[in-house]
């Protein structure tokens, strides 16, 4: 699931996957692990405080991700320059970080 592609002088194809994108595809990592470590808590019965609605973290983290996402879209990093096409793999976490900002709404509602 490469981020960005693209094919070198020599010929082979270059893939560069969201991990060595950066610091921001590493933040992305750890953001989609803190969603799934609160879906774990929640299904094993362990609830956040009542002051912290566990939609709104979820809206916050998926925002956050969807944010940095966008950054490594639309930046392409210049040590990556054979690579100039995007990849199938950064389409994935935008619409993965979407999805978590939409989960987090119906949360929202269903608290509601």
């Amino acid at each position: 699931m490469d981020w960005y592609a693209g094919s070198s002088l020599e010929g082979p194809t270059l893939a560069v996957i969201g991990w060595h994108a950066g610091v921001l595809g590493k933040l992305v990592f750890f953001i989609g692990l803190a969603v799934l470590a609160l879906f774990a808590l929640r299904e094993a019965g362990i609830e956040l405080p009542a002051t912290v609605p566990e939609s709104l973290i979820v809206i916050a983290l998926g925002s956050l991700a969807t944010i940095f996402v966008l950054i490594r879209l639309i930046s392409i990093p210049d040590t990556f320059l054979p690579a100039s096409g995007r990849g199938i793999g950064i389409w994935i976490s935008l619409l993965a970080a979407l999805a978590v900002i939409v989960a987090g709404l119906i949360r929202a509602s269903e608290e509601l």
